[in-house]
Formats: structure tokens, sequence, C-alpha cells
């Protein structure tokens, strides 16, 4: 059958092309064959804002290396590691529904958007030394993290990345933890391989070039009207269900829709800039995602690591992310206007009461914004002593738009988050937050369909059909008592994804 670019009557509205409607649309497919759904993409490409492999670390965020989700130690000196174990079995429902969507055909050649590539914690100083063993200890005792390795020998650091040693200050001490099971991967492609197998199903359109311009209560439904932004043509539907997954355009759409749950909600936008060596001879002696400790006056989103990204079939290293100041909410279809047309009487009092509390992070923007190669060269070398300028590039890392809520409080702007809105009679929901972010979208999306569709998962049929897609739901794999079950069924997901 060949793709086709709307249907008339679709149950089903997706509002953007990126990760998480790719995935919310093909796992509604699979569980309801005869859904009608409709994907609306502002831009004339599929999963090119947020999703985009160059706009994201492609980390495979399952807590393995991310020290920004363990901040902190315990007063008896222990780091609770809890949320990297959450973290780390939801990224393991996305790698049991990609592994399916390959072994029932549904897409083909993993290795262009997953590959392995080990994940390293790598800090330096006696407190950060003391820290990152500590956090070795809670983690190494689950059996998601028993193969996790541990040193302070420099040497042997050395051999897990060579880039991080050579020409350090040996009167520092470094530590680092390791694991082999790590991955990178390119979002925006199975998001397009998903939304492919998606738009030759029966009853179901994937159109871009297309922005939402009107969302109006329609009954228990919605009418959805999505304008040609080349030829000015409207078309509209009208839809049981809408899906706003449209990144940092999702709160106009919600205050076109008039939402109540999202008043008084605000956003903020912030750019982000790589540092990016393409240099063969340099890539090939980095084959890691190095993660380190954020430094005092940044946020926890400019968490430092260097990067290895296999983009486009072509491996690179990346450096960041930098942060640069912005008034868009999209990279390719956004304007200067959308940060000030956001602004409204229900949320001013929550943006000025946060701004207020804020003023850090603006100094901090303006001082990342107003950096020098020989600023941000200074920041590499923390990871890359013997990084030369000559070897590196700035280049655009896309938007991230944190959204403000009226309960952040005292709060900063930017945190670790991701969550889902939903109107009350489960009509309409939107995508909110960051990180961990598209690692965890099967998981996320598993959560609206249980609020808004939940048939599709009480009955025999669906549970059956569930289980077929993502053999580890239902089960906590996070239980001891679980931990043989998850290694089987874990490798089994990883050998049809070519990772091992």
């Amino acid at each position: 059958m060949n793709p086709v670019p709307f249907i008339a009557t679709p149950d089903v509205v997706l509002i953007g092309s990126g990760i998480m409607s790719a995935n919310l649309g093909a796992l509604l497919k699979r569980l309801d064959p005869a859904l009608k759904i409709q994907v609306f993409e502002a831009a004339d490409e599929l999963a090119y804002e947020s999703s985009n492999g160059w706009n994201n670390a492609g980390t495979g965020h399952a807590g393995i290396c991310e020290l920004s989700y363990t901040p902190t130690r315990e007063p008896d000196g222990t780091v609770n590691v809890q949320k990297v174990i959450d973290i780390f079995e939801e990224f393991e429902q996305s790698l049991q529904f990609w592994a399916h969507a390959v072994e029932s055909g549904m897409i083909t050649q993993p290795r262009e958007f997953i590959n392995p590539v080990q994940h390293i914690s790598f800090v330096h100083g006696q407190a950060q030394v003391d820290f990152l063993r500590a956090r070795y200890a809670g983690m190494s005792a689950h059996h998601f993290f028993h193969e996790m390795e541990f040193t302070t020998d420099p040497t042997k650091i050395g051999t897990w990345a060579p880039l991080l040693t050579e020409g350090r200050d040996p009167a520092v001490p470094i530590a680092g933890t390791k694991m082999d099971g790590g991955t990178d991967v390119n979002f925006g492609v199975i998001a397009r391989k998903l939304l492919g197998w998606l738009a030759v199903q029966e009853g179901c359109g994937v159109a871009a070039g297309h922005r939402v311009v009107g969302l109006a209560k329609a009954g228990a439904g919605w009418d959805v009207t999505a304008r040609n932004r080349h030829t000015g043509a409207e078309r509209t539907v009208r839809a049981k269900f809408v899906f706003v997954g449209a990144g940092g355009g999702s709160l106009p759409l919600l205050q076109l829709a008039g939402l109540p749950e999202a008043r008084g909600l605000g956003v903020f936008p912030i750019g982000g800039q790589w540092l990016m060596c393409d240099d063969p001879a340099i890539v090939a002696r980095h084959q890691a995602k190095v993660y380190g400790q954020a430094f005092d006056a940044a946020p926890t989103m400019a968490v430092p690591h260097l990067d290895t990204r296999i983009l486009d079939g072509r491996k690179t290293l990346l450096f960041g992310p930098f942060a640069a100041w912005t008034t868009r909410f999209l990279h390719r279809t956004g304007s200067w206007t959308d940060l000030p047309r956001s602004v409204k009487p229900h949320n001013l009092p929550t943006l000025l009461k946060i701004g207020a509390s804020n003023l850090p992070l603006v100094r901090y923007l303006i001082q990342q914004g107003t950096q020098s190669m020989a600023d941000r060269m200074e920041v590499l070398h923390v990871f890359y002593p013997k990084a030369q300028a000559k070897d590196w590039k700035l280049v655009d890392a896309g938007i991230r738009v944190q959204a403000i809520k009226r309960t952040d409080g005292e709060a900063g702007i930017v945190h670790y988050g991701t969550e889902v809105l939903t109107s009350a009679d489960h009509s309409i929901s939107a995508l909110l937050g960051a990180s961990p972010g598209a690692s965890v979208c099967v998981h996320i999306v598993l959560e609206v369909i249980r609020q808004c569709f939940p048939q599709l998962l009480e009955n025999e049929i669906g549970r059956h059909r569930i289980r077929l897609l993502i053999p580890t739901y239902g089960v906590d794999m996070r239980l001891p008592q679980n931990a043989s079950a998850y290694h089987q069924l874990a490798g089994a997901a990883r050998i049809m994804l070519g990772l091992t």
C-alpha cells in the first residue's frame, strides 16, 4: 500500500512527528489495527526538531553514566540510586518495543538508529571521587548494573577512553565507572522509520508541511485545522483524541485549545550548541559517552559530556552542551515572537515569580552566549586535556523548551523530568518536560494509552498484544526475583537490535 498524507475521519490526531508521536502512533495501531490515525507535522521533513540526531545527546538514557540523576550523597555517605534504576527499566521498554518492531518487520536496519557505545562517568578531585565510589556501590548492587566497573587508576581509565587521561595532571585524583551495555541512539531515524510504517497502514495518514492552526473542542472530541505552510490551504478533521507531541510548539497549541489544565503554564526556551570534531584520527580513539558533574554555575541540563555519535552513517565526537539565548520555540519553523506571544495573563505571575528566583540562570545564559572559542576549549580541556581548537567547530544543538508550572515554586527553571498533561475527559494529552525524554518514550506513551485508551490494555486480547510488543510489560524487572527474566528478555532484545 502506498503512503497517503490525509485521511478524512481519524480517530486519533498526532501533532508533531517526533519520537513520542511516532511510538504512540505505532503502539496504538498495533494494539488496535482498526484505529484511524492522522499525523500533522509543521516542518517539511519528519522528526527534524528535538528528535533530530544533531539536536540531542543521543544517549540512550538508562541512568548508567548521567550523574545528575544521582546528584548528592545522603548524610550517611551513600547515594540513593532509585531514580537510575527506574530510568533503566523505562529505557528497557523502549528497547523491547524497538526490538519487536525489527523482528516483526515493521522497521529494518537497526544499526541506522542504534549502536552499542560504552557509557562512562568521569570525575576529578577527591570529593567527586568519593561521590562516584558511593554511587558505584549503590548501583552495582542491583542486577541492572552488575557489570559496571569502577576505578581510580588513570591507566585503566586510559584503556577505556584515552582522550580523558593523556596530558592530565597526575596530582589530581580521578575516577570513572564504565558499562559496555550503553547505546547511542538517533531518535530522528527511529521516529521516521516508525512513521514510515504507520503511513502505509490502512486508515493512516502522515502529512508534513502542515501546521495546526485550529484546535477546538467538538463534543467528545476535537476539530483540528491544519494549514499547508506553502499553499495556505486548510483542512479540518474531527478526532476523538489528540496528542500534542510538538516539542517547543506544544504550549501555543494548548493555549489555542483553551485547555483548563494548561492555565498558569509557561515555558522558557534555551538554545544549545556543541563543539564537534570529525577528524578521523581523533574520532577513532574515542568510543564512549562520557558524562561528568555539572559545573557550579551551570543548571542541571548543562551537564558536560564528550560523546561518540553515529549520525547519518558517520562517526563524530560532540562535546557540550553550551547554552544559547533564544526566544524561538522551534529550530526550523519557529519565530522570535514565540516566547513573547506565549505570555498570557494567567501565566504571567508564574513566569515573574520563577524569573525573580532564577537570576543566576540569566547570568549563566549571558555568559554562555558571549563565550569565545578559547572559553569553550577551556571547558573541553577538563575532559580532553590535549584538545586543540583547530580540530573542533561550533554547531547548533536545537532548542529545549522547559515547561514552568505554578507548582514549581522557587525551583530552578531548568530541571529534569518528563511528563504528560492530560485533560480531565482524556480527549487530549500533551508532552512536557525534557530529559530523559526520548529514551523513555515508550514508557511515557504507555501512560498515555493507560489513561486515554484503557480498553486497549484491559481485555484479554489487549493484554496478549501488549506482551507481544513489550515482553517485559506488567513485570517489575527491578525486583531481585525477576533478575533472571530480565537478563533473558534484555539479551534477546539486544541481539535483535544488533547490540551484541
